[in-house]
């Protein structure tokens, strides 16, 4: 019977259970793709690219691909070089034995839970002798194979040094042992690890004694040298008494202990042994080290401390607590680490300093000194207030590690608004964080299909922040919602994230409903009052400003989106300053329909590699490609719903009707909200004019006049009770309606929009 090395549960003759198979990473040591395990992840080695994908070792002569699809980048941006190390998802083993693989992003031992080296006889750990290598060490032995060069002897002292290490990092050494370094159990992670044991009573009795303060301490180096026992125990006293002098610790302590250093100078100090302190913001168990994130008033790093592998470092230090690191700053591919040798958990005015500290830099750090709109958009001057308020929030998450999720709609302008926020927090992510892939763990920007935050996307949400939590110890994250839950429509949805105490940030150019405007902390929309005149303000022009205080850095590189996020009609402030930044009005044209197009297909995906290479990096061929695949389908679709539209006059008002299920294709592009805008735009000609188009169980409306979807779906009601009418989207005039009823409701919903008029 064996016990789950994450959690303990029994699972039989395996070493992880159900729940925590994605939670380790295995090495592969079968020679027949049968044997591996879908949904489990692998470290591979890179064997070769191809036009389609990338070939992925797992073992000799088992071979797998990841086909581009699989990935979150293009395909030519990987720097994975033949021969480097990887880690993979294995998706599924076809009957013919290809083996499609998935994207992990998780490229580093560390950023596991546990290791486990998988053969055909079973699993074990790393440093596990498997039942197969024992036989075949016993069969080298009888048949007289090559005998190990050391002696009887040498072995027997080397075993007793290794018992001796052991009982010593667990505090049963014998009085007079010298320390022993011991090469036995190296990290199956690949990355350095150092130890230290006290070598005699008086340490053994000083290390119980630590035991029994409220501060719990590892020690470790590189072996070496002995230990002194005096120096094992940081001046908590002498480092209170420069807290409150006002000091810095820019000079070493009396007893020879390391300088306290900023995270974000660790940099330029690998190889240097260094003092650090701030707050718990992760830990994360591996086969080897336990991964603790350590965040002060400058960054974040990883603290590796280790006991033994898969053994988890300090249990009683959790997220949330201070603690004080001095360890060697060393990297590891690309990242800077600290390996922890001694790892204090702080309590009292040495915590509240700590704090302190942080929170007095995340007050001076967070708050952007102003808001710039723009274009000098006065419309977005008026909402400076609550601009500046949500641009502190999303700054605050990025100083405090917390995820940031930002939900917008699949739509332009909805993309426009998601990528200009984009845009600005990713560097601040990678300046903060010393992980070279943070912006994936921090930054996530979610699609809604519809500009509702409704129970779905927030169950999707809920669910996902909670594993995160749960598994990975992670915070949970700020939410930002542009262009989506304004409207009591999203009401369902943001209770469900106040249920856990969730931050949530709404920005939305339309104006919010009143209900909603107590529901969510921070709430930027114009008021009723300040709505009016020929020019309506667009998400993405209001987002773009949003972005440029939250990363003034930046600012240059938003200058044409709001232009873009207007189908007709952008403002000309906007216009001028899109043409000042390069863009005319074709080229702003061709992003916009690029855009379009790339957001229906794979809608609950982000793109953010491919929507970053349309709107900032792009020549012009990518943009008017794609631009020219949404024309030739577009006009297709207008050309067959143009000849299918029946017209029809009420009270004066000239009404365009089109049955979406007979005549459009439903289930390609243009979704239909996008198809009814431009027919609209096309047949409108200024007079009384409104275009319905009238699906299975829903419809959509747009008319020349200021008209209440919401007012259009109760006046309905009234007139077709039986077909449970209600609003489903106010911002994309959506109203749903009982199937059997459509008739009716086709009459009362146009009834209902002649009265508007």
């Amino acid at each position: 019977m064996g016990s789950c090395i994450i959690c303990g549960t029994d699972v039989g003759g395996g070493r992880v259970c159900d729940s925590h198979q994605e939670d380790v990473v295995f090495d592969f040591r079968g020679d027949a793709p049968d044997d591996l395990v879908p949904s489990r992840f692998y470290r591979g080695v890179v064997d070769g690219y191809a036009e389609f994908g990338v070939f992925v070792d797992l073992a000799p002569g088992v071979t797998g691909l990841l086909h581009r699809s699989e990935l979150d980048r293009r395909l030519d941006s990987l720097d994975w070089e033949p021969g480097d190390e990887v880690f993979v998802q294995v998706k599924g083993v076809r009957d013919n034995g290809n083996i499609d693989l998935g994207w992990s992003i998780r490229q580093a031992d560390r950023e596991f839970r546990g290791v486990l080296v998988q053969e055909p006889a079973g699993e074990h750990l790393p440093d596990e002798e498997s039942d197969d290598e024992e036989a075949a060490a016993e069969d080298q032995t009888d048949e007289g194979g090559a005998e190990p060069e050391e002696s009887t002897d040498e072995a027997a002292a080397e075993d007793e040094d290794e018992k001796r290490v052991d009982d010593a990092v667990e505090g049963e050494a014998p009085a007079g042992d010298n320390v022993v370094e011991s090469d036995a159990d190296p990290d199956p992670s690949g990355e350095t690890m150092s130890g230290e044991v006290k070598a005699s009573d008086e340490a053994d009795a000083e290390s119980a004694e630590a035991e029994e303060t409220d501060e719990t301490e590892f020690v470790a180096s590189d072996g070496d040298d002995e230990p002194d026992a005096e120096d094992d125990e940081p001046d908590a006293d002498a480092d209170a008494e420069d807290d409150a002098d006002g000091e810095d610790d820019a000079e070493p302590d009396a007893d020879g202990k390391p300088e306290r250093a900023s995270i974000t100078t660790l940099g330029d100090a690998v190889g240097e042994t260094v003092r650090i302190e701030g707050e718990v913001v992760g830990v994360r168990q591996t086969g080897g080290p336990t991964v603790f994130e350590v965040s002060d008033e400058t960054g974040a790093v990883d603290v590796a401390a280790f006991v033994e592998p898969g053994v988890r470092a300090h249990p009683d230090v959790e997220v949330g607590d201070a603690v004080r690191v001095d360890g060697e700053v060393e990297s590891h591919r690309g990242d800077v680490q600290v390996e922890s040798e001694a790892l204090v958990l702080l309590d009292g005015e040495d915590a509240e300093a700590v704090r302190r500290r942080i929170a007095e830099a995340l007050t001076d750090e967070a708050r952007p000194e102003g808001l710039q709109p723009l274009a000098g958009d006065e419309t977005v001057a008026e909402l400076a207030d609550g601009l500046l308020d949500a641009a502190e929030a999303v700054r605050r998450a990025v100083l405090e590690s917390r995820p940031i999720v930002v939900r917008h709609p699949a739509t332009a302008d909805g993309y426009v608004a998601g990528a200009a926020v984009e845009r600005a927090v990713l560097p601040l992510i990678r300046d903060e964080h010393a992980k070279s892939d943070a912006e994936y763990h921090y930054f996530t920007r979610r699609p809604l299909d519809e500009p509702v935050y409704g129970m779905d996307a927030a169950t999707n949400d809920a669910t996902r922040m909670l594993q995160d939590r749960d598994r990975h110890d992670e915070k949970l994250p700020l939410f930002l919602l542009v262009g989506a839950g304004s409207t009591t429509e999203s009401a369902d949805g943001i209770d469900l994230l106040s249920v856990y105490g969730v931050d949530a940030v709404v920005v939305d150019a339309a104006v919010a409903d009143p209900e909603t405007r107590d529901a969510v902390d921070t709430l930027v929309s114009p008021e009723l009052s300040d709505v009016g005149g020929d020019e309506t303000l667009s998400t993405g022009a209001l987002v773009a400003s949003l972005a440029s205080a939250i990363n003034d850095g930046v600012r240059a590189d938003l200058r044409h989106l709001p232009a873009v996020s207007y189908w007709a009609d952008a403002p000309e402030r906007y216009v001028d300053l899109a043409r000042d930044a390069g863009y005319d009005a074709e080229r702003v044209a061709e992003l916009r329909e690029a855009v379009a197009l790339e957001a229906y297909y794979q809608s609950y995906q982000d793109k953010r590699e491919l929507i970053a290479d349309l709107l900032f990096s792009d020549g012009g061929n990518l943009a008017a490609h794609v631009s020219e695949q949404f024309r030739e389908k577009l006009e297709t679709e207008i050309e067959t719903a143009d000849a299918n539209v029946v017209t029809e006059a009420v009270d004066g008002v000239e009404f365009a009707l089109l049955d979406t299920d007979g005549y459009t294709h439903r289930y390609d592009f243009p979704p239909t909200p996008l198809l009814l805008d431009d027919l609209h735009r096309r047949r409108a000609d200024g007079e009384p004019f409104a275009t319905v188009g009238v699906g299975t169980d829903e419809l959509y409306v747009r008319a020349t006049a200021d008209v209440s979807v919401r007012d259009v779906a109760e006046r309905a009601a009234e007139l077709a009770p039986k077909a449970d009418i209600a609003t489903a989207g106010v911002r994309e005039g959506k109203i749903e309606f009982l199937s059997g009823e459509r008739d009716a409701v086709e009459d009362a919903v146009v009834a209902a929009v002649a009265e508007s008029f």
